[in-house]
């Protein structure tokens, strides 16, 4: 058997994308790096593994202690090996990428961190590492992803109008939905549940509250549903 003393040993590292959504706009979470490399940069959230940690454990550590964003949806979204990909050696990194109600959380900047904030992910700046393809592998993944899996609802407040949900897919999706398929579409899956209460609004009509049923959606899904917008 050979030793593992045989094989150089690269670092690890965990990267968070965090997405958020406010004011029909997905918004993407980033720091101001203080040291180098790509000090006074902005890069995702993200730090070394240790060594008694799994993958997860890290990327939720990284979350509460560089953002204040703790208990989000969070999943593992790919692994970047490029070689060069880190100026000061072999470092692996393991991204994962979270979806954050940002009218939950008051964000904060951890003690490695110029600042912290919220940038649209349109117009996002200059990005240090290869923090702007891991955001790309994200965005691809998240437009995908939200097709086939109910994850959007992560993103909005636990109570919304279905023109908010409708908005927030045409968003995602970046192409418009004619509105009427898309509310039979999401009706016909019956994961949603009416609130007894309504919203008050400038409309003579106050809107419809729902709520996404989590406990009917993971029947159904034992049932052989299959979710798709």
């Amino acid at each position: 058997m050979e030793s593992l003393d045989n094989f150089p040993k690269p670092s690890v590292t965990v990267d968070n994308v965090i997405f958020g959504y406010h004011d029909n706009k997905i918004s993407l979470l980033l720091l101001n790096r203080k040291e180098e490399p790509f000090a006074n940069t902005w890069t995702l959230p993200g730090g070394f593994l240790h060594i008694h940690e799994s993958f997860e454990q890290a990327a939720k550590r990284i979350l509460t202690t560089k953002t204040g964003v703790n208990d989000v949806f969070l999943e593992q979204l790919y692994t970047f090996d490029t070689p060069e990909r880190d100026p000061r050696g072999r470092v692996l990194s393991v991204a994962y990428y979270a979806l954050v109600n940002p009218h939950k959380y008051e964000i904060m900047a951890g003690s490695a961190a110029n600042d912290v904030q919220w940038f649209d992910w349109k117009a996002l700046p200059k990005l240090g590492f290869d923090h702007d393809f891991i955001v790309q592998t994200a965005v691809n993944r998240l437009k995908t992803k939200v097709l086939w899996q109910p994850i959007g609802f992560e993103l909005l407040d636990e109570r919304f109008t279905m023109p908010e949900l409708h908005a927030l897919y045409e968003t995602i999706l970046e192409r418009e939905f004619e509105r009427r398929n898309f509310y039979k579409r999401i009706m016909e899956l019956e994961i949603l549940k009416k609130v007894d209460i309504r919203r008050d609004g400038s409309r003579k009509r106050p809107a419809d509250l729902f709520e996404f049923d989590s406990k009917k959606y993971n029947e159904l899904i034992n049932k052989g549903l299959s979710f798709k917008i």
